[in-house]
């Protein structure tokens, strides 16, 4: 089973649950807003994607840009945590593992 981390009024979000859906693959949604993720939940996509999983190009991390770079890892998580707009999303998991961050038609293609 999959699990997609997101918001749901995203489109990026809307493009990857549509090819999840078109791809016959079933999905649980797990909507940030609703439901926001863990500080473990946020060190685990950390180590996965190799860096803190924001989505830097969004205008929420441009108005906590200089808080989040200021803060210390803890001070990030907890920051992450109450500004979940501020997460690079999707985040796709199978059986609790990253499958992958974002939405890339290509690599969406190759991995469903």
């Amino acid at each position: 089973m999959y699990k997609v981390y997101g918001i749901p009024n995203c489109n990026t979000v809307k493009k990857a649950l549509n090819h999840l859906n078109d791809s016959g693959i079933e999905v649980e949604f797990v909507n940030f807003k609703k439901t926001p993720p863990t500080k473990t939940q946020i060190q685990s996509w950390k180590q996965s994607f190799g860096d803190w999983p924001v989505n830097k190009k969004g205008p929420t991390y441009r108005k906590i840009k200089e808080e989040f770079e200021a803060a210390s890892a803890a001070d990030k998580k907890e920051i992450l945590t109450q500004t979940t707009s501020a997460i690079k999303r999707p985040i796709v998991e199978k059986n609790g593992e990253v499958v992958c961050f974002g939405y890339n038609e290509q690599e969406y293609n190759e991995l469903f």
